[in-house]
C-alpha cells in the first residue's frame, strides 16, 4: 500500500492530495510511492517510465 505521493513525495497522512491525484492522471509519478525517492522520469512520445532505485519501474 503506498504511503507516499507520488506528485509531491510528502506522506498521505500529511494533508490533502487532491491536487496531486489530479496532476498525476496527466503527468508521471516523480516520487516513489513506497519509499519516498525521487525517481528517475523518462517521457516519450509513446508513454513514460519512472525507476525508482530500490523499487524497480513503472510505467505509463
Amino acid at each position: 500500500m503506498p504511503a507516499y505521493c507520488g506528485h509531491c513525495g510528502q506522506g498521505l497522512d500529511a494533508g490533502e492530495h487532491a491536487v496531486c491525484a489530479r496532476r498525476l492522471e496527466l503527468e508521471p509519478p516523480r516520487y516513489c510511492a513506497e519509499c519516498r525517492r525521487r525517481m528517475v522520469v523518462q517521457v516519450t512520445p509513446r508513454g513514460w517510465t519512472a525507476r525508482c532505485s530500490r523499487h524497480g519501474e513503472l510505467a505509463g
